[in-house]
């Protein structure tokens, strides 16, 4: 029999396309949540005649949330269940419940989180996730998700790494929903912690603008810092002195506007839930406009500075895809296949770049026609 997949939050612009890569390149009976029917049939993001079942739900009943898990419990009567994606954000306002139902029914877990203080929680559960031997990875899609897996790539070409460099860069509303926006808001809030020359440093939100050259369509881009799942699992993951996670947008004028927010705004009013959601509802309107001359993808170039045959070197690899949800999809989707197919299997709680493989990472993006550049540059300085 299929395995079945519940995706949480499977009604929205990540959450479908998790949805359409599953029926695309799996055989699994999917349930898609939501907490009102949208007005897309759930079959037209469906592959041929792959159906998608809609079962609503609202998170904020973890009474119904944990009975939506114990419906595809192996013990029960239905169809044994294998996977729960998590894709209900912003993951600000999440905690760990999910992943708690999941480790006491036994069902692998996978998340497209990209929160700090969320990811934090769920990778505290790492031992009794892996005592109930089940695999769950956090931070999947495509920034943190795909992202990481090509830092992974960048750093076992090197004999020694020092220096990681990851940016992000996003057209207009990158395909996304107004989530995004509110995510992209909260994340001004307070400065954070970064890993520099191996120590942890204070770092403005949204500071130190630089330049980057990106593959068309993109070319010249600027990025700031921004705070990531990333700024600390890659910290954990490699020995590395640095670790720099920034992001940037295009029309550059929206980095201009998330400038003015992130230093100028009051902090008070950002975190006052009326004030974010004026803006991110300001600014999905505003991207709405701009979307058809920007268009929605998304760049994202990795830099590793480190050692190869004694030398001092550099390699970078670039990714560029037309549509952010698209290519997150993609990211969720090639994991959550590798899980149901039992070539993915490490019980515990891990980041997407500690538990994917560079070979099966490869092989899952070349059946998605996602193309990274790499190359080689000379040493900095």
């Amino acid at each position: 029999m299929a395995n079945r997949v519940l995706i949480l939050g499977g009604r929205g612009r990540i959450g479908s396309s998790v949805a359409r890569d599953l029926a695309t390149h799996t055989k699994a009976q999917i349930v898609a949540t939501g907490r009102t029917p949208a007005a897309t049939d759930l079959n037209a993001i469906a592959h041929d005649d792959h159906p998608i079942q809609f079962l609503s739900l609202d998170l904020a009943n973890l009474a119904e949330v944990e009975a939506a898990i114990a419906s595809l419990d192996p013990a029960s009567a239905n169809t044994p269940a294998d996977l729960v994606i998590h894709c209900a954000g912003p993951f600000h306002y999440r905690d760990a419940s999910v992943l708690n139902y999941c480790i006491e029914r036994g069902i692998n877990y996978l998340d497209v989180s990209d929160n700090v203080t969320f990811t934090r929680k769920v990778l505290a559960r790492h031992e009794d996730a892996a005592a109930a031997g089940i695999t769950a990875i956090v931070n999947s899609g495509i920034f943190p998700g795909i992202s990481n897996s090509m830092v992974r790539r960048d750093v076992e070409q090197l004999d020694s790494a020092e220096k990681i460099h990851l940016s992000y860069v996003v057209g207009g509303s990158g395909g996304a929903g107004i989530t995004v926006m509110r995510t992209t808001f909260l994340g001004l809030m307070h400065p954070f912690k970064a890993w520099i020359d191996g120590t942890w440093q204070t770092i403005k939100p949204y500071s130190d603008r630089q330049l980057l050259q990106l593959p068309d369509p993109y070319g010249k881009v600027f990025v700031y810092w921004y705070e990531m799942p990333e700024t600390f699992t890659l910290v954990d993951s490699f020995p590395v002195k640095t670790v720099v996670t920034k992001f940037g947008s295009v029309p550059d004028f929206y980095n201009r506007l998330t400038w003015i927010a992130a230093h100028i705004f009051p902090k008070s009013w950002i975190q006052n839930p009326s004030g974010t959601e004026f803006l991110a509802n300001v600014s999905y309107r505003m991207t709405q406009t701009t979307d058809p001359f920007s268009g929605i993808g998304v760049g994202i170039r990795s830099e590793v500075t480190g050692q190869k045959d004694g030398d001092a070197c550099r390699i970078c690899s670039t990714l560029v895809h037309n549509n952010t949800a698209i290519a997150a999809g993609y990211g969720t989707g090639s994991i959550a296949e590798l899980l149901l197919s039992g070539q993915l299997h490490q019980p515990g709680v891990y980041p997407v770049e500690q538990v994917l493989s560079t070979p099966l990472f490869e092989k899952t993006m070349r059946d998605r026609g996602i193309h990274i550049q790499h190359e080689w540059l000379p040493p900095e300085g």
